[in-house]
């Protein structure tokens, strides 16, 4: 008799499970209750449809459905956003989680609509606290736009930079020349506009700018790691340490495949790439400026560490005390740093 109820409940949950396959211009929708699969644009107009249809199908029961999709990067960002605004619950699955779980079912044909299917079925995978209303942060979805355009705007000038080296090592086309300078100095302007902006953006709002201060505070985080880390955890408010070095790609794994091979322990990156960017230089300083971070580094560097992953170590330190300071709204202490590793010790 409980194991009928439970497979009631299951059924009754399942059917309220919407899979949503997002792609750069339309979403596959698969609607269990119904057995429909719609492909619509990607975009408001559509959402908005979509839920007035879910509304007709669902009645009463509007409230009990989930969305289920993947997170791609800014494709997502738009229904992730309407969710949020319309308190829909979601279950935002791990791609490659879902992947397994596909191969898992079986399912040989791979595309859009087959997909939409099978994320209506991943609701057993969620855990505890991963079916929720999304929160969307105008401030740091602002933020992430505009240090990904500095980023895209700053490979283009590294690009022009090295373009322009070797025309003038051999002694190249003037007129190229000329004009690959005038591109670097207006790519540079247009570097420091963008900061600008996102330094605008953090000193009009007091919470913002105090938790940017106290960031900054760490010897050798300058603006453009304090932005970066700054947005890290606003748009992770409730990420412990270990989530937040993950988020980066900073967590050890350790690679091995039967007795052959064995590689050891290498960095993830599986996290966003532009905070182990901007953390390098800000790690190269704090050990030449900062004791407790430069201890850290001869200390590794003794125990016949490589230089680079010394490094790694120092730039994971950042982040955990640069996260702690955030959450405890306090300023980087030298001093008080040092006694701690002396307790440790």
């Amino acid at each position: 008799m409980l194991t009928n109820s439970l497979k009631i409940i299951r059924r009754f949950t399942v059917l309220n499970c919407i899979g949503i396959d997002v792609s750069k211009a339309t979403i596959n929708v698969h609607i269990p209750k119904s057995n429909q699969d719609l492909v619509l644009d990607n975009n408001l107009k559509s959402f908005k449809s979509l839920f007035s249809k879910l509304k007709k199908i669902y009645k009463k029961e509007i409230e009990n459905i989930i969305f289920i999709f993947e997170p791609t990067g800014s494709y997502s960002e738009a229904l992730r956003k309407y969710c949020a605004e319309k308190q829909i619950k979601c279950f935002i699955i791990n791609p490659k989680q879902f992947s397994n779980y596909a191969k898992a079912l079986g399912v040989e044909i791979k595309n859009d609509v087959e997909d939409a299917r099978v994320l209506s079925q991943a609701l057993p995978l969620a855990k505890d606290g991963q079916v929720k209303v999304p929160v969307f942060n105008e401030d740091v979805e602002h933020i992430k736009e505009l240090m990904s355009y500095y980023k895209f705007n700053k490979k283009q000038t590294t690009q022009q930079k090295n373009h322009l080296e070797s025309l003038t090592s051999k002694d190249g086309d003037k007129f190229s020349i000329k004009e690959l300078k005038k591109s670097i100095e207006e790519s540079i302007k247009k570097e420091h506009k963008i900061i600008e902006q996102v330094q605008t953006l953090i000193d009009s709002t007091d919470e913002y700018k105090v938790a940017y201060a106290n960031i900054t505070s760490i010897k050798g985080v300058g603006q453009i790691a304090g932005i970066a880390l700054l947005h890290l955890f606003l748009k992770y408010p409730e990420a412990n340490q270990r989530q937040i070095t993950s988020l980066v790609g900073l967590n050890p794994i350790y690679r091995q495949s039967g007795t052959s091979v064995q590689s050891g322990y290498r960095i993830a990156k599986t996290g966003a790439g532009l905070y182990r960017g901007v953390l390098f230089m800000a790690t190269l300083s704090a050990i030449q400026y900062d004791k407790n971070f430069k201890a850290v580094y001869n200390r590794l560097k003794l125990k016949g560490k490589h230089s680079t992953s010394a490094q790694i170590a120092v730039m994971r330190k950042i982040i955990l005390t640069a996260h702690s300071l955030y959450k405890n709204n306090k300023e980087y202490d030298e001093n008080f740093n040092s006694q701690e590793d002396s307790k440790m010790q």
